[in-house]
């Protein structure tokens, strides 16, 4: 964590308000959905006859839908008020997850992953300023906590997914269905709308403006390349990987943890002693490599292993430095920022995996992590190329509010 902390904090983690873990506990589930999927798509393909191609879609429907919502968040939740936008966010994600469960055609479970994707933007954008606002042991206190939330959610998703998917495909997505629906009871419950602060409103066209400004369009285009090679490690490795649904899930396990670490303490690490553009023109060109030894050793389980929890490790810390950047790269309210360019990060993870699957259908396997790599390296160009426009990314550390915020932006997807 940065050395600055918010004025006033103080307490124990463990001194919260009931609606505080209430809302953690929520989050952690939120956070397992990210990798949850990833060890069951050989399964769905091969029980329901689709085609790798069209299990990738469970990706594209649920980043898509998610990255449209995001210019439509903030919007909501500062007219509707924090709770409900969380009470309609995990109800979603309860509807369609169970319907996805219950469903024979790999089509019905990419349309019902479309809603689930919407469910969680709506969810995932709310609860942090929630979980602080409703702190009772402290502000400080109250984001470690969401950290912790988040990073064990991200590690443990695909290690669940694996658990219950090797039992059946449906498992993962029944399981995600309970979990939420207590999450939701314990929402309704615990969470007094009287306890938050009330929301200053937004305007509709707010983040589609947003992108007008140059340092904020620069990072989204950086993030929209970057992104590419995040959902080609993320989902279409399964497929080359060759293990069953519990390997699959104990090695996106090792990325998960890898993720975690680097994005909860390793990254705010290397921004307090380098410039934010600094670690990305680092990290960038290592995830580059990453991927093209890959493509390189795709026919090697052991290697792309290797590759994948090495991935996690450096996905973690351009998550976090990415959007942290976003957030200071102008004078836009926060959350109006983290809209926009969440949105179109969201883009790039949308169209990646069902490319990544027709390239290696139409050339090989290591033509996807190809792919990946250069888009990759697309975005390190981008980064060099607009250094001037972002020299106020680059401005001293940033509050453990903030940090918290970039680190959640930046796994949401």
């Amino acid at each position: 964590m940065n050395a600055h902390a918010p004025a006033g904090s103080s307490g124990s983690i463990l001194k919260q308000s009931s609606a505080v873990w209430a809302i953690a506990f929520a989050c952690v589930v939120a956070f397992m959905g990210i990798g949850l999927v990833d060890p069951i798509l050989p399964a769905i393909a091969s029980s329901l006859r689709a085609t790798p191609a069209q299990t990738e879609l469970l990706f594209t429907s649920y980043l898509a839908v998610t990255g449209v919502a995001m210019f439509f968040t903030s919007w909501v939740s500062s007219r509707i008020g924090a709770k409900r936008t969380l009470l309609i966010g995990l109800a979603l994600i309860v509807l369609f997850s169970v319907l996805a469960a219950t469903s024979n055609s790999v089509w019905n479970i990419i349309d019902f992953r479309a809603g689930w994707g919407l469910g969680n933007a709506l969810f995932i954008s709310t609860a942090l300023a929630t979980i602080v606002g409703a702190a009772s042991g402290g502000t400080a206190s109250a984001i470690i906590l969401y950290e912790a939330a988040l990073g064990l959610g991200i590690a443990i998703g695909p290690l669940v997914g694996g658990l219950l998917g090797s039992v059946s495909w449906r498992g993962p997505f029944f399981g995600v269905t309970t979990l939420m629906a207590v999450a939701f009871v314990a929402v309704v419950a615990l969470l007094k709308s009287g306890s938050l602060e009330k929301p200053t409103p937004t305007k509709l066209s707010a983040p589609f403006r947003a992108l007008g400004r140059p340092a904020l369009a620069a990072l989204a285009a950086t993030a929209l390349f970057y992104n590419i090679g995040f959902f080609v490690l993320l989902a279409y490795t399964p497929f080359p990987l060759g293990f069953g649904a519990l390997g699959i899930g104990f090695t996106f396990f090792g990325w998960g943890v890898g993720l975690a670490v680097t994005s909860v303490w390793v990254a705010p690490m290397l921004t307090a002693r380098l410039r934010r553009t600094t670690v990305l023109k680092i990290a960038l060109p290592l995830l580059a490599l990453d991927l093209f030894a890959a493509a390189v050793v795709v026919r090697s389980q052991v290697g792309l292993v290797v590759c994948v929890v090495i991935g996690g490790l450096v996905l973690g810390v351009l998550n976090t430095v990415l959007t942290e950047s976003v957030m200071e790269a102008t004078d836009l309210p926060r959350s109006v920022a983290s809209s926009a360019y969440s949105a179109v990060r969201f883009i790039g993870g949308a169209i990646a995996p069902p490319v990544a699957t027709l390239l290696a259908d139409a050339f090989s396997p290591s033509a996807a992590y190809v792919f990946a790599g250069a888009s990759v390296a697309v975005a390190f160009v981008v980064v060099v190329c607009t250094t001037k426009v972002l020299r106020r990314v680059d401005d001293g550390p940033e509050p453990e509010r903030v940090e918290a915020e970039a680190i959640s932006a930046g796994e949401m997807a």
